[in-house]
């Protein structure tokens, strides 16, 4: 599947991938990891660093998946509010799934801190804005449901927000304090890199071609023959997975986003403290700075059809997006310089999928589908190494397949 397409802006400040052979003989691992994109990283550095015997393999070149497509925005907010969650799952399950997510980025910040690289990562703040004026009331009751389980945020009224935030919607928003943002294509770089000084092997080009296991291993044949003997195999091959794992697991889209020229910060100052943005509905829309001062933005999914439709509109839907920050921020002009489209997936509750398959034994997946993918990978990242260790989890079972 051709994930994306258009003008991306992170490969073209950051440094270039590693390149990395295919995989030309015979071999085995503990444990082997499918995918190198930022899902993929997070796992094979993890484990590494738990002293397993680690290979990477992906079909294409190393991180060139739908990584370089993400925005990189890390939010404890999951696409389905939490109010939603509680009739799709029950109280309890969408608490704690919430409750999760939100804890994972107060973690975040240490595993970043042990890279050879901040990753472009800084704390925010962020605001979950309405869209009309009878949003407000929805808003509040979703505002009493985080506060319940103990996340800190804040319903402004329409008043409120424009007198700290200088937006203006008469529904109001909502306010959190815990928000990051982060460089995707620098974090799994850096990623990768630890973990090959940890010992990890990387093969690109190395396509599965079966998968065959036995109660003590599993044997995957490459496309070319080759054959690797694994303990385990952790699937961390994104949106492309429902083609052989089950097409029902989730709902493809298509998503479009663009960074703009660099601003001065006086042209910037009417974004106050660059919070994050998101607002509720569909198609929904969003927004974040850079740090050489661009303004990135994205949203406007549709339904997906087919990469060359969904490539033909990116240059009206950005023109959409440019429309929309220019109602929100007026003072600020903005001109794109970089565009693109994407194919993302979300489920039913949206939450991720984590864990074994009954279709693939001895298998592990790390699908971080949603909005909020990164955080979602890096709670996959732990509740994997649990279960390859044989240690208990008690959040395994929010994002269990067959839940």
């Amino acid at each position: 599947m051709d994930l994306k397409s258009g003008t991306f802006y992170w490969p073209s400040v950051d440094p270039a991938a590693p390149r990395f052979g295919v995989l030309e003989m015979d071999t085995q691992a503990e444990v082997v990891v499918i995918g190198t994109g930022v899902s993929g990283a997070m796992v094979a550095d993890r484990l590494s660093g738990e002293g397993l015997d680690v290979l990477m393999i992906d079909r294409r070149a190393v991180c060139t998946g739908s990584t370089p497509a993400s925005t990189g925005l890390l939010q404890y907010e999951i696409d389905t509010s939490l109010t939603e969650l509680v009739d799709l799952v029950g109280r309890d399950h969408a608490n704690r799934a919430y409750a999760v997510s939100y804890a994972s980025l107060g973690k975040f910040r240490e595993l970043v801190g042990g890279l050879d690289d901040d990753c472009a990562l800084n704390d925010r703040q962020s605001l979950y804005l309405s869209r009309a004026s009878d949003d407000f009331q929805t808003l509040a009751v979703e505002h009493d449901a985080r506060r319940k389980i103990g996340i800190e945020v804040e319903l402004l009224d329409a008043h409120e927000l424009k007198r700290r935030f200088n937006v203006d919607r008469r529904g109001g928003a909502l306010w959190s304090a815990r928000a990051m943002e982060v460089d995707p294509l620098r974090l799994t770089l850096a990623l990768l890199r630890r973990a090959v000084l940890r010992g990890v092997r990387i093969h690109a080009h190395t396509e599965v071609s079966s998968y065959d296991p036995t109660d003590t291993g599993v044997t995957l044949t490459t496309a070319t023959g080759r054959r690797i003997r694994a303990s385990r195999v952790v699937f961390a091959t994104g949106y492309e997975t429902p083609q052989f794992l089950d097409p029902d697991i989730c709902e493809l889209h298509s998503t479009y986003a663009l960074t703009s020229r660099p601003l001065t910060d006086d042209q910037l100052a009417a974004w106050q403290d660059r919070c994050l943005i998101w607002e509720m509905g569909n198609p929904y829309f969003y927004a974040r700075t850079t740090r050489d001062n661009r303004v990135m933005i994205g949203g406007e999914d549709d339904e997906f059809s087919d990469p060359v439709a969904r490539d033909s509109r990116i240059e009206k839907k950005c023109v959409t997006l440019v429309s929309k920050f220019g109602r929100l921020f007026p003072s600020i002009e903005i001109f794109p310089e970089f565009r693109w489209a994407g194919t993302f997936a979300t489920t039913k509750d949206g939450l991720p999928f984590v864990g074994p398959h009954a279709k693939f034994p001895r298998g592990h997946f790390a699908l971080g589908y949603g909005g909020n993918g990164i955080t979602f990978s890096f709670i996959a990242t732990q509740i994997i190494a649990d279960q390859i260790a044989g240690r208990p989890n008690p959040d395994a079972e929010l994002f269990r397949f067959d839940r």
